[in-house]
């Protein structure tokens, strides 16, 4: 069985989603080919994403495409970009509508074995806290961990999560749109077409 069949059919989480407030069964979200050359990593697929069974169905999904200057078909397009998240099923709200964390369980039994499955990846794109955490190994905060990514440029782009949340984050820090954005799209553009 393919690695990418063996994620899409896992429940190790059943239990623990059952247990949310919006108590859910796990939909692995599995969106990756060997071919690809970009790595999109993230922290795990948003609802409109769980009904979908697509990553970034949403507004997020929007501005992510915008930032990185794809259109939806070669966003979509496995064999050239990999989507990666920590945790490859949507994790639920709490009681407050807030979203839940990744859980351990699910980096720890796949992702070690899907970056190992990605030989060909020249552009790794690390979109929110715990993608930081996980691909750099850092304790920072998104801001300081976004402005040091031209230490990692340009293998490794670091973004803050596109969501509307980050909203009046990408207003206080337009250094990330004049400087960083450019950069990512002129990057991404020549993995995908070299």
């Amino acid at each position: 069985m393919t690695l990418h069949l063996q994620i899409s059919g896992c429940t190790l989480c059943a239990d623990r989603f059952a247990a949310t407030h919006t108590a859910h069964s796990p939909r692995p979200i599995v969106w990756f080919e060997p071919t690809t050359r970009l790595l999109v990593a993230g922290q795990a697929p948003g609802m409109k994403a769980y009904k979908s069974g697509r990553p970034f169905t949403d507004p997020s999904g929007d501005r992510l495409r915008d930032w990185l200057g794809l259109d939806d078909t070669t966003f979509y397009d496995q064999s050239r970009v990999a989507i990666v998240p920590m945790a490859f099923c949507f994790l639920g709200y709490d009681a407050k509508g807030s979203d839940l964390p990744p859980p351990k369980i699910c980096g720890q039994t796949w992702h070690d074995r899907v970056m190992a499955d990605l030989p060909d990846v020249r552009l790794r794109v690390l979109v929110g806290a715990s993608a930081h955490r996980y691909h750099l190994g850092v304790k920072t905060g998104v801001t300081e961990t976004v402005s040091d990514c031209r230490m990692h440029a340009p293998d490794t782009f670091v973004l803050p999560h596109p969501s509307w949340r980050n909203t009046e984050w990408l207003k206080k820090n337009p250094w990330f749109g004049e400087e960083v954005l450019p950069a990512l799209r002129a990057r991404v553009k020549e993995v995908l077409n070299d």
